[in-house]
């Protein structure tokens, strides 16, 4: 069996719980992550030593948090209380050395998925989003990796301009992948300030959720992503958001990816942090 789960952030035991309740066996089942395993949840460190004990049978691509804890890794950031067991553990630059080998998008074209963290940028195709994935992993993966990501916390891209330069594209790419919710309805230009619900009042605004942009690209395969905790679970024919919340005392969500029953399984989380 093939289960995707939603965004984790450090909470390790409803994982447990709903990974029993999955029945998942990593000697014979696979499991697709969406990023963010760690930071805010109180147990960053046992999620990532879990995920990385069982690897073999673990499919990961990265959130925004997991770049943030490699950032703080390279001292580009501060670490904070849920960060450092994990900074601390003797073991802290074999995980480091792991996670940053991960890729930003993950496909499995004979499954009919692909995944990533926010998911794929509404003005490129599958070719495009798999091409800047591969340069993308290879700055992380570079000697020059921590002044590289330096760079990208700079500043960001709303739109992939084609006269723009390496650095400009990279950031819109890496913002694609890991942080956008929102584009504008006129031009598909991404939103970063927009975080909540989508609302009537933000489509009067002519903000819609990225894969409601009129100028998307279609792809064949389904998008499989989280980071979106307000959106929930959300799923039509084109796209699946697995990300539901359970950091904010909501709900943790796995979904049967192979078969013909989708099969959807959600999980209490109230050991989360209370909701601002």
């Amino acid at each position: 069996m093939i289960w995707g789960i939603g965004d984790i952030q450090g909470c390790y035991d409803p994982f447990m719980r709903l990974l029993e309740n999955i029945g998942f066996d990593p000697a014979r089942d696979e499991l697709w992550l969406v990023g963010d395993l760690v930071n805010r949840g109180k147990k960053s460190r046992e999620v990532l030593e879990w995920v990385y004990e069982h690897r073999r049978s673990v499919r990961v691509v990265l959130g925004n948090h997991d770049i943030a804890l490699l950032a703080v890794w390279w001292g580009l950031k501060k670490s904070n209380p849920t960060l450092d067991p994990i900074l601390e553990d003797p073991r802290a630059e074999e995980w480091m050395e792991w996670l940053r080998s991960r890729p930003f998008v993950h496909l499995d074209a004979k499954l009919g998925w692909v995944m990533a963290h926010a998911g794929i940028p509404p003005e490129f195709g599958l070719g495009t989003a798999l091409h800047y994935n591969r340069i993308l992993q290879r700055r992380l993966q570079s000697e020059g990796a921590a002044e590289w990501l330096a760079k990208m916390m700079k500043g960001s891209e709303d739109h992939f301009d084609p006269l723009g330069n390496d650095l400009q594209h990279e950031r819109y790419m890496l913002a694609g992948f890991i942080r956008m919710r929102y584009c504008r309805l006129e031009d598909c230009r991404l939103d970063f300030k927009q975080k909540g619900t989508p609302t009537p009042e933000l489509r009067q605004k002519g903000l819609v959720p990225w894969f409601e942009c009129p100028g998307r690209k279609r792809l064949e395969e389904k998008i499989l992503f989280g980071h979106w905790s307000t959106l929930g679970y959300f799923e039509n024919d084109e796209v699946c958001c697995l990300d539901s919340g359970c950091l904010w005392q909501k709900e943790m969500t796995a979904k049967r990816l192979d078969g013909e029953g989708g099969e959807v399984v959600r999980m209490a989380c109230p050991e989360g942090i209370k909701p601002r």
